[in-house]
């Protein structure tokens, strides 16, 4: 089995654990997953199996987009729900919907995050949550992501001293939902923390077709389970594509260097298609292709 899995990941699993699940159910070692989710975060989870594994980090190129709400009158130690209350300061009126969709639209494009100290991201070797979890604070570097869309898309709800209201996010690889959130909610000058949030799309895989680990165990008792498995090249979704000529495909699928004309920057990864399948990755040097990983 080789292919990609649009799995639905479920609150309360890690990511991981779907991953070893899903060995377990396809009797298989070969599987990895793109996009880490939090346990509480539901939706998209793209998975890759067999061979696909191979592309793994390709995976994350296409951008995401996101569901959420975020809430403003208190902060957490986590910027989302499941932290603890770090200060609240509740409002006397919530923004206006202009000033709201004003705030979000400051967003949209290339800006600056910092990753959350309850992140994966490593600093000198450890993650940054293993730091926060022993109390420490430490100097995070800022990094660039690009909002691609950001609305407002539900009304302002106001009660007891604090605002709410949903968003929809498209977004680069790399983004932290919750540090927008939060950000947004300084923007808006108030306290505030990512209160849900759900992944509609990665990868070009949507979370209308997305399949939960049950779904996918009944597909298998029932011989089904290859109809659910998308093919390599969702892997490859946000990479340059080029299709190669009959001697073009010989030399590179034998490690063989080709011509070509610069069609991205150099050392781009590029997808190499033959006949509509996906051959592999080749880096993009001064007008050359050169086998990076060769899948056929």
């Amino acid at each position: 089995m080789d292919g990609i899995l649009n799995v639905f990941k479920e609150a309360d699993w890690t990511s991981n654990d779907v991953v070893q699940k899903l060995r377990g159910i396809l009797k298989t070692k070969k599987v990895g997953h793109a996009g880490t989710l939090d346990p509480a975060v539901t939706g998209v989870l793209p998975v890759a199996v067999g061979k696909a594994t191979r592309l793994l980090e390709y995976m994350d190129t296409a951008g995401k987009v996101y569901k959420g709400e975020v809430t403003l009158g208190f902060s957490t130690e986590t910027e989302d729900a499941e932290g603890e209350v770090v200060e609240r300061k509740e409002l006397a009126a919530p923004p206006t919907e202009e000033e709201a969709d004003q705030a979000i639209l400051s967003f949209v494009g290339k800006i600056q995050q910092t990753p959350p100290m309850y992140s994966a991201v490593k600093i000198n070797g450890k993650k940054l949550y293993e730091y926060a979890r022993a109390g420490q604070v430490v100097e995070r570097p800022s990094r660039e992501v690009e909002i691609k869309k950001f609305v407002r898309t539900s009304d302002i709800e106001f009660e007891a001293g604090l605002a709410k209201f949903s968003f929809e996010v498209a977004c680069s690889k790399g983004t932290y939902i919750r540090t927008l959130a939060v950000d947004l909610a300084t923007k808006l000058g108030y306290l505030g923390h990512m209160s849900g949030l759900q992944r509609t799309m990665a990868n070009g895989l949507k979370i209308e077709a997305a399949k939960t680990l049950k779904e996918i165990e009944e597909a298998r008792d029932q011989g089904q389970l290859e109809e659910l498995f998308q093919p390599l090249f969702f892997a490859v979704e946000g990479l340059p594509k080029v299709e190669l000529t009959e001697s073009q495909f010989a030399d590179i699928r034998v490690g063989k260097k080709i011509e070509f004309e610069n069609i991205a920057e150099i050392d781009a990864n590029i997808a190499v298609f033959y006949r509509g399948a996906l051959v592999g990755i080749v880096l993009q040097r001064e007008n050359q292709l050169k086998p990076k990983k060769i899948l056929i």
